[in-house]
């Protein structure tokens, strides 16, 4: 599986929820948030399956349909419009440093968080994080699926 993205996320999340945990069988999941259209599949192909999100609104996971490692994720509040895209798969994943580490009030009592990014023991108002350029990206989006696109 092979994808090329283009641009800076708008913004990346390292989440400990309960379900991150659970869906990842791992401590936490670092997702970049990105529009669709930014994101292009160049080889392979992949497989969804469809998880309760924290809303209980449909959580879309994409996997790779050779090896079933997890690429992206919809979710309710974006749909098809935005991706968090895992930042393990890309060939790179240390260039993209987390905007803030979320659901810290769920994290494993053993894991430690990076000083200098945000911590946040539910989430955060991404008025209140984002740059203005960022957060117009994410608000168009939003202003999009409300209109009912994606």
């Amino acid at each position: 599986m092979r994808y090329r993205v283009e641009g800076d996320p708008i913004f990346v999340n390292n989440c400990h929820c309960a379900l991150c945990q659970r869906q990842t069988g791992s401590t936490s999941v670092v997702n970049a948030f990105y529009e669709n259209e930014r994101i292009t599949v160049t080889q392979g192909e992949m497989t969804e399956h469809v998880v309760p999100s924290g809303s209980g609104g449909p959580h879309t996971i994409c996997r790779c349909a050779q090896c079933g490692t997890a690429i992206l994720s919809y979710y309710p509040r974006l749909g098809r419009l935005g991706a968090g895209l895992r930042v393990g798969t890309l060939d790179d994943p240390g260039a993209l440093r987390p905007d803030a580490v979320i659901f810290t009030a769920s994290a494993m009592p053993w894991v430690s968080f990076p000083e200098g990014i945000p911590t946040f023991e539910q989430t955060y108002v991404p008025a209140e994080l984002l740059p203005p350029e960022r957060l117009e990206r994410l608000m168009t989006m939003v202003e999009r699926r409300k209109a009912g696109e994606g």
